[in-house]
This record gives C-alpha cells, structure tokens and sequence, in this order.
C-alpha cells in the first residue's frame, strides 16, 4: 500500500501560457539531473479539498519544470503521540518520503486563522534527526495556502516560521488563494487568474532554489553543535571498548 496520490492529467495546464513557461527555469544554475525530487504536502481531508487541488496544480507545473514529484496523503495518518513511538504505517511512509525529497511543497487551508490540524499533523511527524538522519534540514521549501474568505498570508506565515524550525530553505515568494471556492472549475482544475500565475512564479522559484543548492546542501547544514555532538558519541563509544577490552 502507498499514501501517495496520483497527479490527475499530468500534462494538461489549460491555465498556462505555455508560449510563456520556461520548461527549464534552473538552466544554467546548476546540473537539474537527476531531476529533483519535491514531495507535496496538504492540509484538508475533505472530498473537495482546495489545499489538495493547488497542490495537484503545483505539481503538474513541477513535472512540466523537470521535477520528479510525490503528493501524500494523510487520511490515515495519526496524530503525534497518539500511537507508541509513532510506530503507525503512514508515519513511516511520510518520513522516508520526506528522506527521500530534496525540496518541499506545504499547502494548508487557513481555518480560524491558522494552519490546519491535519497540516501542522504532517510537519510534525518528521523529526529533525532519527537514526542519524535528518529528513527536513537543508532541503528547500515553498508555502502555500487557501482561503475561504479575502486574501490573507496567516498560514503562510505560520508555514514559513515552520520551515526555519525544521532548518528548511524557505523560498521568498508564496502563494496565497483567497476565496478559493470560485478559483477552481467543476473539474477541480484552477481557472486562470493572477492566483494561478503565482503558483507559476513559486514552482520556477522553487525548481531554481532547489538546483541551486543542490551542490551545496551537504556544506549548507554543516553545523558545529552536531559535529561536537557526533564526536561526543564517538568519544563515548571509544571508552566502552577501552573498558571492555580492561
């Protein structure tokens, strides 16, 4: 079994200028191959989820800039610590997911102001270091969200202060739908507007942070306090098998 979503009609953008698009926005920044790998989270389990349909539309000009991308999907996926050690299948699932990315999309309906339950659930799970692995830290990261009512940048705040915690690079441009009941179609495909040509802005810029860093991502989280650490350990398991061999 996998939680990972299908991309319906991958390669159809009605929306898009394709005149316009540059189908390699990081050509020339860096080696875009192997394409890199974005993985796309959403805040809203309902039927006809806005978060759910903007992230499908996100992905679409994803795979159209050369990304190789995944969509998971939290219907099943506990909330944290309410399951033993968060040994459940769909948090496993999310975190190799995470591992395996090299960039993120968050997604989130704003609800009373905020993110949703079901977003801050996702960003959670992910721990910022397990088995001496780190499935956040250093890779990039674009927010976005929608709204029911007028435009507002709550959740996308919150996301942003979220991706700095999780030692994310959060990309400066950002999506922000507001009323977002009327910017999808019967199908759930977006209808073109400003909101939609700034998904397009944030999928180039997040394609082109991603192969930017690409090279460097190892040397960007390079930190003295986990190499201290590290040595630490070292040190530690040295003196065990001083002791043992005494």
């Amino acid at each position: 079994m996998t939680r990972l979503r299908d991309v319906p009609d991958a390669d159809h953008l009605p929306a898009l200028d394709r005149g316009i698009a540059i189908t390699r926005p990081a050509a020339g920044m860096g080696d875009d191959q192997p394409p890199p790998r974005i993985l796309l989270l959403y805040g809203s389990l309902r039927e006809r989820s806005f978060s759910r349909l903007a992230a499908e539309e996100a992905a679409r000009l994803l795979i159209l800039f050369g990304a190789e991308v995944r969509i998971f999907d939290p219907s099943d996926l506990p909330l944290p610590d309410q399951v033993k050690g968060d040994d459940h299948p769909a948090v496993h699932e999310l975190r190799q997911h995470a591992l395996w990315s090299e960039g993120m999309v968050w997604c989130s309906p704003e609800r009373h102001g905020q993110i949703t339950g079901i977003m801050k659930a996702q960003i959670d799970h992910p721990p910022l270091e397990f088995g001496g692995m780190r499935p956040t830290q250093g890779r990039t990261l674009a927010v976005m969200q929608v709204s029911g009512g007028s435009q507002s940048f709550n959740a996308v705040n919150t996301l942003r202060l979220l991706g700095r915690w999780m030692r994310m690079i959060t990309i400066p441009n950002q999506s922000s739908v507001a009323m977002a009941f009327k910017e999808f179609d019967e199908a759930g495909r977006m209808k073109p507007s400003s909101y939609y040509d700034r998904i397009v802005d944030v999928m180039e810029e997040l394609v082109r942070f991603t192969i930017l860093t690409r090279p460097h991502a190892g040397q960007l989280v390079n930190r003295y306090s986990e190499r201290k650490a590290v040595q630490a350990k070292r040190n530690a398991a040295t003196d065990l098998a001083v002791q043992a061999v005494l």
